[in-house]
């Protein structure tokens, strides 16, 4: 399946409806960046924006619907450089190089939005494997790993590690710089 049929577009959305996801997605960015994302209840988020918590949960479910809707505009972002961004990452450059600027630019959003990630990815057993930027990151590294015995089972495997509950887990341990050289280590023998 071509990635850019893997982009979910946007919803279509009223004209107060949009106001009030706009008003949502501010006031949940700016409470989570304050307090922590542990910290912050769908109440907090709700009073914040000046919507009913119904519409809050209504729109978003919870919490981890939120962190998915709070991520979806920086997950587009990198998947249009992946998509029609300049090589390495986009294309143009060879399958070995461009896998190793994906997860480098991948560990930097993930670093960047790690509590996030590890939120949307954990909400329910099998989420991370649900949510439709890991079915595109997923699709992307396959292509990439065409040249390998099973390019499927090869990209869940290094994807593996890029797993926010798994990298929340090891940061302290092995610090950004030894992580990330053990993934574009992996991805050098997977090649």
């Amino acid at each position: 399946m071509p990635l850019e049929l893997l982009r979910t577009p946007p919803p279509k959305e009223r004209a107060d409806a949009a106001r009030n996801r706009i008003a949502v997605l501010e006031a949940a960015a700016r409470l989570f960046a304050e307090h922590g994302v542990e910290a912050v209840s769908m109440d907090q988020v709700a009073a914040a924006a000046g919507v009913g918590k119904g519409t809050l949960f209504r729109r978003f479910g919870d919490k981890s619907g939120l962190a998915v809707a709070l991520l979806d505009t920086r997950e587009r972002v990198l998947q249009e450089a992946v998509l029609h961004g300049p090589p390495p990452l986009g294309p143009g450059a060879p399958a070995d190089e461009r896998l190793t600027a994906f997860l480098d630019a991948y560990v930097d959003y993930l670093l960047e939005h790690l509590a996030l990630v590890r939120m949307s990815e954990t909400a329910t057993p099998g989420a991370r494997y649900r949510i439709g930027a890991y079915r595109f990151w997923h699709r992307h590294v396959a292509i990439l790993l065409a040249g390998t015995p099973d390019p499927d089972t090869a990209a869940h495997t290094l994807l593996a590690g890029l797993a926010a509950d798994h990298v929340a887990a090891l940061l302290p341990e092995l610090g950004e710089d030894r992580l990330r050289a053990g993934l574009l280590r992996l991805a050098g023998r997977a090649m």
